[in-house]
């Protein structure tokens, strides 16, 4: 996480945090998120050698997405959100497979998971999530709380 940190100093970002070590960084940008994708992702590519996708979410975002999370009386740790970069499909839901107790509802630009039995046993497959990356709301409100920090 180091290694992140530094690339997001060297990008220009300031207040650079991580947090634990799945790719969960909180910074400062006077910058559109667009670029910040895109100079993350070219950050990323020369580092790996291999295009590594990249989730951007303003404070606001993160903020309104621990909001809007529609399992709130779950544990938290076996909610999860799949962060996507567009709108899911309307249908997308309706696509899933592997199904066995699981609860999932659309955001804005995310899929809300409950997974009764935890994540691990779980065989659920929602094809509009492939390219999501899924992070579990102790972390989401984690992020958030970082973000808002003055």
């Amino acid at each position: 996480m180091a290694k992140l940190k530094a690339m997001c100093v060297d990008a220009g970002f300031t207040r650079v945090e991580t947090y634990i070590a799945s790719g969960n960084v909180v910074f400062d940008s006077k910058v559109a998120a667009a670029r910040v994708k895109a100079a993350l992702e070219a950050c990323l590519l020369a580092h790996a050698n291999k295009p590594v996708g990249v989730m951007v979410r303003t404070a606001a975002e993160i903020a309104d997405v621990v909001k809007a999370n529609p399992f709130r009386k779950t544990e938290p740790k076996y909610t999860y959100v799949v962060f996507l970069d567009a709108r899911p499909p309307r249908d997308a839901l309706d696509h899933a497979a592997g199904v066995n107790g699981e609860e999932m509802a659309l955001g804005k630009r995310e899929i809300f998971i409950h997974y009764p039995n935890g994540m691990g046993r779980s065989r659920l497959r929602i094809p509009a999530a492939m390219n999501g990356t899924a992070r579990n709301m102790n972390t989401v409100a984690r992020l958030a709380a970082l973000a808002a920090k003055p």
